[in-house]
């Protein structure tokens, strides 16, 4: 095995150790579709530092990097920037087989690694600003809390100018590649831009404050080397980029219309609210539940200006697909978004008024009360649903500046 799985060179005195998931598809209800990387990195510095582990059933094909290298019982120092399993789950075995000096995290990743029963009590904890000499090297700790979990931290390793970033610019991407300049872009921000949607939107106040600070540190950063997906030795500035505008959720003229429909009255709501999107200069995602993962929606989300969401009524409530892509979307919390909520029923027609309910939590501005059909939309409540996007996308238009 020692001979199969290979280190990837980073720079001078830095290697990817890390393994490659294919077959991924779920990450907490986030669909991956190509799969994800479990990055960890190999610092060869006087003290050896391993910079994060990896998901417990790849711990071999790390390993194995590792022994193409070293000797891994040489490994002095781990460090661990983010103590969720897939970055920690084999640091219990790691630490077993190497019995580094010191096993170093954040002060609340000391504490969650302790209390995921991964460690003892022996993890050193670094604060915010403090350094660290591997010897002939020099590493920087930046606590970035809940970004996205308590015990999150960058590790800056000053002398080769690599930026070790945890969760943060990273995206569930497997690939041959191990370099961003190596795949195409518009997969690159696609992918980007569906982890942050899915992971980091909640925290988008935070991310711009660790933005303005990696950019106050005088970190001179030339590799990012995150936890998931490609390392970006080039275009670090087009993904801080990205980030920043995702963090802004500025107002935007793209609708997304979201919906759950029985026998297709529901649908022809949403078509008709397209239609009047449209009519009134607007871009527009129409998206059925039935044929999109909830993801999916969380990522046009990430770039609209408004807000549709629509059912049929199921046993005096909406139906399940869209309680369940409702749900995820207020834990995402997006912002500055303009919309409505629609439905067809039959004899009670309460989904309407429940989806209302959560738009309201979500903080979207409503734009009209909910649009209700009794069974098949009629004309008039067709040109209600036209009308209703026609006044949307003059409002998205005028937020958007795109008023003209």
């Amino acid at each position: 095995m020692t001979d199969t799985f290979k280190p990837i060179r980073v720079s001078d005195k830095v290697y990817w150790v890390g393994a490659v998931d294919w077959t991924i598809r779920d990450f907490h209800g986030y669909t991956t579709k190509r799969g994800s990387t479990y990055n960890a990195y190999l610092i060869l510095a006087d003290k050896v530092t391993l910079v994060d582990t990896v998901k417990a059933p790849f711990l071999h094909e790390m390993m194995a990097r590792i022994s193409n290298l070293i000797d891994p019982r040489d490994i002095d120092i781990i460090i661990s920037n983010h103590s969720e399993m897939d970055h920690s789950g084999s640091l219990r075995e790691v630490v077993a087989q190497v019995a580094p000096e010191q096993v170093i995290a954040s002060v609340m990743g000391a504490k969650a690694l302790k209390e995921h029963h991964l460690a003892g009590d022996g993890i050193v904890p670094v604060k915010d600003g403090q350094d660290l000499s591997l010897g002939n090297m020099r590493v920087r700790f930046m606590e970035t809390r809940m970004l996205h979990w308590p015990d999150s931290m960058f590790t800056y390793l000053e002398d080769e100018r690599i930026l070790f970033s945890q969760d943060a610019f990273g995206m569930h991407l497997a690939t041959g590649e191990r370099f961003a300049d190596e795949i195409d872009r518009d997969i690159l921000r696609y992918e980007a831009a569906t982890y942050y949607a899915n992971i980091l939107l909640p925290y988008s106040g935070l991310v711009l404050k660790l933005l303005d600070r990696v950019a106050a540190s005088g970190m001179d950063v030339s590799v990012i080397a995150p936890d998931h997906g490609p390392i970006w030795r080039t275009g670090i500035d087009a993904v801080i980029g990205w980030y920043r505008a995702w963090a802004q959720q500025k107002p935007t003229d793209k609708a997304v219309v979201v919906y759950g429909t029985m026998w297709h009255s529901t649908e022809l709501m949403a078509r008709a609210i397209e239609e009047g999107l449209l009519a009134g200069g607007a871009r527009v995602k129409v998206m059925s539940m039935e044929a999109f993962h909830r993801s999916d929606v969380a990522y046009e989300v990430l770039d609209a200006g408004a807000l549709f969401a629509g059912s049929s009524t199921l046993n005096n409530n909406m139906l399940p697909a869209m309680a369940d892509v409702l749900t995820y979307l207020k834990g995402l919390r997006p912002a500055n978004l303009v919309g409505a909520a629609f439905g067809s029923y039959g004899w009670s027609g309460e989904a309407a008024g429940h989806v209302q309910d959560i738009l309201a939590e979500m903080k979207v501005e409503l734009v009209a009360e909910p649009v209700k059909s009794l069974y098949v939309p009629d004309d008039h409540v067709l040109r209600e649903c036209f009308d209703l996007g026609m006044k949307a996308a003059q409002i998205v238009r005028q937020k958007s500046g795109r008023h003209g």
